[in-house]
């Protein structure tokens, strides 16, 4: 059984940086893509990056340049390295999986696994 648990997140100002890490365990293979999502209140779910399979990165445009996505393959955890962080980056960030697909896009229905979720809040 596929598992994702979110850790890492908190309160930072304005500026400042938070890593967000996700523990993913219960893959059958080397095949799968593990992404980021992010949810403000009253806000729809959107993406924030994904790492494909075969090692290629997709970033939402809005924190391109200022967040890194990379992963610890040994340890099976993801790392959402976030710097310059800003007001509007607050919300519910969710670790996803797709145990299948060698690359897929950022979309939210591309991806059936989910982890429970941490929040990041950034202060002005």
């Amino acid at each position: 059984q596929l598992q994702l648990e979110e850790s890492g997140g908190g309160s930072v100002q304005a500026g400042g940086s938070l890593r967000l890490s996700c523990t993913a365990s219960g893959f059958a293979d080397d095949v799968y893509c593990l992404a980021w999502f992010r949810q403000a209140p009253g806000q729809e779910r959107e993406g924030v990056g994904v790492l494909n399979s075969d090692g290629t990165t997709t970033y939402a445009d809005s924190v391109k340049g200022r967040f890194t996505i990379s992963e610890d393959k040994e340890k099976n955890v993801l790392h959402l390295q976030m710097n310059n962080l800003k007001p509007e980056d607050s919300g519910m960030y969710y670790c996803a999986a797709d145990p299948d697909s060698i690359r897929v896009p950022l979309k939210r229905d591309y991806f059936e696994n989910w982890g429970q979720g941490t929040q990041v809040t950034v202060s002005s």
